[in-house]
């Protein structure tokens, strides 16, 4: 089994489930509320110890009762708590939700205990970084702890995958430390300037980020599927055909099924075409970890 580190977010999901976003200033009647867990780096480590991984996840929670129940789940799902630390003073982080009929969302994001997840903290997962297949982590936590991993894995030579979301300004150095990079549509276009208008914009992004050092690309791109750009090769990997009612936490499950099929040795086709798979499932149902599927459902039966 693959040996994964992670190091983000865990939130608490609060999903309202709407026939079409409210207009600034109106109020609708929504239909069903759930609470999930979740969070980009829960997500993701809850999908990478589905596939398979075996997951160490830092992470920070509040000392609230959010906190106790994102341990509870995260043990459960066998993720080693060894590395998930508490914040006296400050609220775990939550994740407001709405979902359209159509399968589409809004979320907004209170990090709070992420957002005290510190260079410092990294200390504490230097021993299993050493052991580390690959790492993986998202800018729900703070810039300087993101640079602070990449630093890390520089020093050490283990290979870091960035989910740049949600997107923001990057350090320019940040770059040269990225084995992979995975931005979505809107992500590629706000960190490259390049707006996504015809399929050779593809490449000028891909482009882009091989000039930044990045050492490998992978656009997600939706129902239209996935992108893979680095200096050799570029190709399109089409997505599933599903009827999707919950797009939450899709990128996600795409990144953590990704990462494990990576560390198993796969190639860029095949891990691409596995995630892809992973994250097809996951739009059908509802809710962003509860939606994740399982290894026997994205590979069948072995």
């Amino acid at each position: 089994m693959p040996n994964i580190l992670i190091v983000g977010s865990s939130n608490t999901d609060m999903v309202v489930q709407t026939e079409r976003f409210p207009l600034p200033g109106e109020t609708l009647t929504g239909g069903e509320f759930f609470l999930f867990q979740g969070g980009k780096g829960a997500n993701q480590a809850v999908a990478s110890a589905r596939m398979g991984g075996t997951v160490h996840f830092l992470t920070k929670l509040g000392k609230d009762m959010f906190g106790q129940q994102t341990r509870k789940s995260l043990r459960d799902e066998g993720i080693s708590p060894d590395l998930i630390l508490e914040e006296e003073g400050i609220a775990s982080g939550v994740a407001l939700i709405l979902v359209e009929d159509s399968g589409e969302n809004q979320i907004v994001v209170v990090p709070g205990a992420n957002g005290k997840l510190s260079p410092e903290d990294l200390t504490k997962a230097i021993p299993f970084l050493e052991t580390a297949d690959l790492l993986l982590c998202q800018l729900e936590t703070p810039i300087p702890t993101v640079e602070a991993l990449a630093q890390l894995a520089r020093k050490f030579e283990k290979r870091l995958i960035l989910n740049p979301a949600p997107a923001q300004a990057l350090p320019e150095s940040l770059y040269q430390n990225l084995f992979l990079i995975t931005p979505n549509e809107t992500e590629a276009s706000l960190l490259s300037g390049i707006a996504l208008e015809k399929e050779s914009s593809l490449s000028e992004i891909g482009d882009w980020f091989l000039s930044k050092g990045v050492q490998n690309i992978i656009l997600t791109l939706g129902e239209k599927g996935a992108y893979f750009h680095n200096s050799s090769r570029q190709f399109l990997i089409p997505s599933q055909k599903v009827k999707a009612i919950d797009t939450t936490g899709a990128g996600d499950v795409f990144n953590g099924t990704l990462v494990v099929a990576l560390a198993e040795g796969m190639d860029w086709e095949k891990a691409i075409q596995t995630a892809n798979r992973a994250a097809a499932i996951s739009v059908t149902r509802m809710g962003a970890q509860p939606s994740i599927p399982f290894r026997s459902e994205v590979y069948g039966k072995q």
